[in-house]
């Protein structure tokens, strides 16, 4: 440890789903490993206790974030560690996202008990999911499927599915790989089929902006391939004002500094065709990754696809 970066007493905010608590366990090994003391502080978010609704009908994505930002705020903890697919995309002032670190698998998985893969499903299937985002694509490929929501947290999803609720559902690859669940995987849908949502895959680390000292700490931990990749479909997001209100999906891929990245946007009620952009560039900052977001939003929406007001 460098005298210019000093061990620091760091408190995790965390919500308390067994993913959640990897992901905080996983960022406090890391930095235990650089000398830093580390605790952690669990907490129950709205998202959390909201089960009877879809996040884009309560308040969106920020309600997995907000009492965990409560707590930076009020000195009870230092850094929240994300799913970045999670996070609104404007943080709040005085909020800073200090760390985006390496990739998890960002594929959507199917998960079913008697199906190997969507093409397998009879007619009229029920599917979960309570993903805009995956329901407009699954849609596009299987008009005929049921679409049923799907709340709760991953092992509350798995449940619900093995209960016969539902004949299969789509869930985050990443999570399942995390929690040493990938054996649940009967197949991983490719991008092209089913386009990602930004970050997800990817974890961020939040912080207080004024605080330089865990910013410094966090720096080692970043992967800035991710970080830029990240910045690109965020932005995408952004300027369609992005939310769980919105059925948007971007994917960015990053091989020898050009980031090639692609995105779709679709309604939810099938009254419109998905809308489809792409666009790759050289980039090596989070301005050029942003500004790449910025042109593939303006494709979209020049392809029929319409922006809306951000909900966070």
């Amino acid at each position: 440890m460098s005298l210019q970066n000093p061990p620091l007493s760091i408190v995790i905010a965390t919500r308390e789903s067994r993913l959640a608590l990897w992901q905080a366990e996983h960022v406090q090994a890391l930095l235990r490993a650089q000398g830093h003391q580390v605790e952690l502080l669990g907490m129950t978010t709205k998202g959390d206790q909201i089960l009877d609704r879809s996040l884009s009908k309560v308040g969106g994505k920020g309600l997995f974030v907000k009492e965990l930002e409560v707590a930076l705020e009020e000195g009870r903890a230092h850094i929240a560690v994300h799913s970045l697919k999670d996070v609104p995309m404007e943080l709040p002032e005085g909020f800073a996202l200090a760390c985006v670190m390496e990739r998890e698998d960002p594929r959507d998985a199917f998960v079913s008990p008697h199906y190997p893969h969507l093409d397998a499903l009879p007619q009229g299937a029920v599917v979960g999911t309570s993903s805009l985002r995956r329901q407009v694509l699954l849609q596009a490929l299987r008009p005929d499927l049921k679409i049923e929501p799907l709340r709760g947290n991953l092992d509350t999803r798995l449940r619900k599915l093995d209960e016969g609720q539902y004949d299969a559902i789509v869930l985050a690859a990443a999570g399942l790989k995390r929690l040493g669940l990938e054996s649940r995987i009967r197949a991983t849908f490719a991008p092209t089929a089913m386009l990602p949502a930004a970050g997800q895959g990817a974890l961020g680390i939040e912080v207080r902006s004024d605080r330089q000292d865990l910013i410094a700490a966090l720096a080692p931990l970043a992967h800035q391939p991710t970080w830029l990749t990240v910045a690109a479909e965020r932005a995408v997001s952004r300027a369609m004002g992005g939310s769980c209100s919105m059925p948007l999906a971007a994917h960015g891929t990053f091989t020898n500094g050009v980031l090639q990245l692609d995105a779709a946007w679709g309604d939810v009620d099938a009254q419109a065709p998905l809308v489809r952009a792409a666009a790759s560039a050289a980039v090596t900052t989070l301005a050029q990754a942003e500004a790449l977001g910025d042109a593939i939003a303006q494709r979209l929406r020049a392809g029929g696809a319409q922006a809306a007001a951000p909900l966070n």
